[in-house]
């Protein structure tokens, strides 16, 4: 087993074909039928299941997967380490849209203070986007707000937040000291796009409480899902982090949630097979560290009654 049978494995899984695998990597197509049996051989079992012409990854597949990716990355950073003299280290962060709103300039900033000579990429998407890509080893650590679903990724709670309601301050519920929770159901809801943690978790914990959520715009951008607050009169639920300037200029009215049921964190994430790196370590440090002033003190606030 070398590591040209992993790429070609790779490509087979990511094209879903060996032809398709075949053309990408400029080899024939017996080569790459051959590669897959020789691993499956090493292996002892199928890494893919051969149905009605389509190829369908096994459980053993899969889990060879998890490593290949990371395996092939490491060796291709180590030889391009060994054999460029202009070789630059460089680290891939992800990070979720709120996350990349709020913190994430903040938390580069100051990994770079003291990393100066770290090459940095950044990425920015929805939670479930970002996820992806950790698991294609295409970026090396995430901060996501929502939760992860892959086994294969390791999660861990580094920074606190949560989220709250907010309202036009032209909105009958800014005039309000307590909403009801049933009475959302009556709203028109900006909501972010669907793969999204804080969307996630709004609509999980609107089902458990049994009260349906009417959309009317969504978007996948927290400025946008602002403006339709502010403009159109719709309610939105978002971090506390991405309103601090629109509720200290008076454009929004906030409404707390206080059963603890929208506090969540910003999390690190990274692939259970990553090899750990000091730059690495030196990042998940700086968001460790990373505080927040209390944007809510000295400001009126609504609040959510929830019936039990």
């Amino acid at each position: 087993m070398t590591i040209r049978h992993l790429k070609i494995f790779i490509e087979v899984v990511d094209s879903g074909k060996m032809s398709t695998a075949a053309a990408r990597l400029f080899i024939s197509q017996p080569t790459v039928s051959q590669a897959i049996k020789e691993l499956e051989e090493h292996y002892g079992g199928l890494l893919f299941d051969r149905l009605s012409k389509k190829l369908y990854i096994t459980a053993k597949g899969k889990r060879l997967l998890s490593y290949a990716r990371n395996v092939v990355k490491q060796f291709d950073d180590m030889e391009e380490m060994m054999l460029e003299s202009n070789y630059v280290e460089e680290i891939r962060i992800g990070a979720t849209n709120t996350v990349g709103n709020c913190i994430l300039g903040d938390v580069i900033k100051c990994f770079r203070e003291t990393n100066p000579h770290i090459e940095i990429y950044s990425y920015v998407n929805n939670t479930k986007c970002v996820e992806e890509k950790l698991l294609k080893s295409e970026l090396d650590i995430g901060i996501v707000e929502g939760k992860v679903k892959s086994s294969d990724l390791i999660s861990i709670p580094e920074v606190n937040d949560f989220l709250v309601l907010v309202c036009s301050t032209n909105h009958a519920f800014a005039k309000k000291k307590i909403v009801k929770l049933e009475e959302l159901q009556y709203e028109s809801f900006a909501m972010r796009e669907q793969g999204s943690g804080t969307r996630e978790l709004f609509e999980r914990y609107m089902s458990e409480k049994g009260i349906p959520i009417r959309i009317a715009f969504e978007a996948n951008s927290s400025d946008t899902i602002k403006k339709a607050v502010i403009d159109n009169q719709c309610l939105a639920v978002i971090s506390i982090r991405l309103v601090e300037e629109e509720i200290k200029s008076g454009k929004v009215h906030v409404i707390q949630n206080i059963d603890s049921g929208w506090d969540r964190f910003f999390s690190v994430v990274y692939h259970k097979n990553k090899v750990i790196t000091d730059e690495m370590k030196n990042l998940i440090e700086v968001v460790k560290n990373y505080k927040h002033v209390d944007v809510l003190q000295g400001i009126t606030t609504g609040e959510i009654s929830v019936k039990e």
